[in-house]
């Protein structure tokens, strides 16, 4: 009996130290278009008054630039739509256009991830207010061995990656992946 209860502790006090590496946190900022940052994957759609040969969707591309006729490749990767707009209308301005009026929005969010403990892990289109548990649903549900309590969520800010744990009810944002944790007992 004594192996056991000691065998039960080792094991806890070794999964304690990987719990301590990640927090529970809830939506400590929230996720508005308006302060959303573009990045790679992204669709826009560029409109530029008066100029229909220019206005069109274009792919934020692996470098983070939109390429857009007359100007070029355009680095976005990190900026707001507004900041989007204000660059390419300054570009356009220098030689192009006179007073070009330029408006940037969001065509497509790009993609979040899902992969662990789900029927069908993989890339999957963001829809703005997706929680963990529509992730879950959009990913064919749960396996059986699935943790169904708490999911890892792991986010890129900057040139950092963030990880933590987060309840089923948390909002997702554009490119998070989420892991789905497996079960021991």
């Amino acid at each position: 009996m004594n192996r056991r209860k000691t065998l039960a502790l080792l094991l806890t006090a070794a999964a304690l130290p990987g719990c301590a590496a990640l927090t529970v946190r809830r939506d400590d900022e929230s996720f508005s278009a308006r302060d959303y940052r573009l990045a790679t994957d992204d669709r826009v759609r560029l409109i530029v008054f008066g100029q229909d040969s220019l206005s069109n969707i274009y792919m934020v591309d692996g470098s983070g630039a939109i390429t857009v006729p007359l100007i070029g490749a355009v680095t976005v990767e990190g900026l707001t739509t507004t900041q989007a707009a204000e660059r390419v209308a300054d570009r356009l301005g220098s030689g192009f256009i006179r007073e070009p009026r330029v408006t940037v929005e969001i065509d497509t969010y790009r993609p979040f991830y899902i992969m662990g403990e789900v029927t069908r892990g993989g890339q999957y289109d963001y829809v703005a207010g997706m929680s963990v548990e529509n992730a879950i649903a959009i990913a064919g549900g749960f396996t059986p061995r699935a943790v169904r309590s708490s999911v890892t969520v792991s986010r890129k800010i900057g040139d950092e990656t963030d990880r933590f744990n987060a309840p089923i009810d948390y909002t997702l944002r554009p490119g998070d992946t989420v892991i789905v944790r497996e079960r021991w007992f």
